[in-house]
């Protein structure tokens, strides 16, 4: 199990990355985690979203079947959501987090 820092430290290093990819990004909670959007005004355009759970943090991408994905690193069987989960800081890959990032933004 997790403790709130280290939680937080995932939390606040993938916020980092979100806003870097994203500079005018807005976000909301929603389902118990943090959703972020380009456009707040429209209900349902959030391009990912950070969620704590018990064993991680999760980034979830709400378009991840259309993120070029060629080493096979988003998780997720659903119709559009995929994602990556974190239990610490080390195993965050800035670079391919960004690269996911700067795809979903211009979905």
């Amino acid at each position: 199990m997790m403790t709130g820092p280290e939680q937080d430290a995932i939390k606040d290093m993938l916020d980092s990355l979100i806003r870097q990819s994203a500079p005018n990004v807005s976000t909301v909670p929603k389902y118990g985690g943090i959703l972020y959007t380009l456009h707040p005004e429209e209900k349902e355009d959030q391009f990912c979203g950070v969620f704590a759970y018990k064993d991680h943090v999760q980034l979830a991408f709400s378009l991840g079947t259309s993120l070029n994905d060629p080493q096979n690193l988003l998780q997720g069987t659903g119709k559009y959501r995929r994602h990556l989960n974190f239990s610490s800081v080390v195993e965050i890959d800035a670079e391919a987090v960004t690269r996911f990032l700067r795809q979903a933004v211009t979905l």
